[in-house]
């Protein structure tokens, strides 16, 4: 078996799916899925920050809690590290607020959010499923593919 180009033109004949890709690709591809957990939890918390802000006008612990169906113990631990990432403001038993960086990371992370889940419904997905699936994917998903995603959804609102 030989591994195919990775300089290939996206039109070059593609490698059968259950070939090994060349190294380089292969350790890239893990990399690429680290570097995505690493932060999906740091996204996932501020982008509800943002939701409830908007929606709600306040963003406590005890609604990140039950929205993210964990302990408030939990959700405090994350509050303080989203406060030393400088990507939330907090003081006790008071609403948090998100910091310039904390606003650009949610509005980035819910407009991937957004790209995935409308992918998804587009391709006939249910709603309640393409909600859950969208949130693992936007985290994993290439801006490449994204907007690859967001093309075939506009493309299909068109017709």
């Amino acid at each position: 078996m030989t591994d195919s180009n990775p300089n290939a033109s996206p039109s070059a004949p593609s490698m059968p799916s259950d070939a090994l890709p060349p190294v380089e690709q292969h350790a890239q591809q893990y990399a690429t899925v680290r570097n995505a957990h690493e932060t999906e939890l740091i996204e996932d918390y501020v982008e509800l920050i943002g939701d409830l802000l908007t929606h709600r006008g306040e963003a406590r612990a005890a609604d990140i809690a039950n929205r993210m169906g964990v302990s408030q113990a939990t959700v405090s631990k994350m509050i303080r590290r989203l406060n030393e990432l400088e990507l939330v403001t907090s003081k006790p038993y008071r609403s948090l607020f998100l910091t310039a960086a904390g606003q650009e990371m949610a509005e980035t992370s819910r407009a991937r959010h957004d790209v995935v889940l409308n992918f998804l419904r587009t391709l006939g997905v249910r709603d309640a499923t393409a909600r859950i699936d969208a949130e693992g994917m936007e985290h994993h998903v290439s801006d490449e593919t994204l907007a690859i995603m967001q093309r075939f959804t506009e493309q299909q609102e068109r017709r």
